[in-house]
This record gives C-alpha cells, sequence and structure tokens, in this order.
C-alpha cells in the first residue's frame, strides 16, 4: 500500500498521526487556562511597582 514496504515507516506514520491528535486535544483542554495564576500575578505587579518606584528615585 502506497509503496510502502517496512513497517517501521507504517509506525512512523501512526505515531505522527497519534502526537497530533494528542496536541489537539492538550489544546482543547488548556484553551482557557490562563499562563500565570493570580498570586504569581500579584507578585508581578507588585515588582513593576517597585521597580517603577526605584527608577523614578534615579
Amino acid at each position: 500500500m502506497l509503496g510502502i514496504e517496512s513497517p517501521g515507516v507504517y509506525w512512523a506514520y501512526i505515531g505522527s498521526i497519534i502526537s497530533a491528535l494528542a496536541c489537539v486535544i492538550y489544546g482543547i483542554i488548556n484553551w482557557n487556562k490562563g499562563y500565570i495564576d493570580d498570586q504569581e500575578a500579584e507578585k508581578s505587579q507588585e515588582w513593576q511597582e517597585h521597580e517603577k518606584d526605584i527608577t523614578d528615585s534615579l
């Protein structure tokens, strides 16, 4: 079939299809999840304010 004689090539095709499906499923599951949680967002905001204060004092 398709001129492919080696079973290793079939496994490569099957593996690539399975990995593509796994990526799609992972994307659907994690679609609306944020990259930074609330606690880290607060720390980031505090750090930015602290950095701005230091920059203003210079």
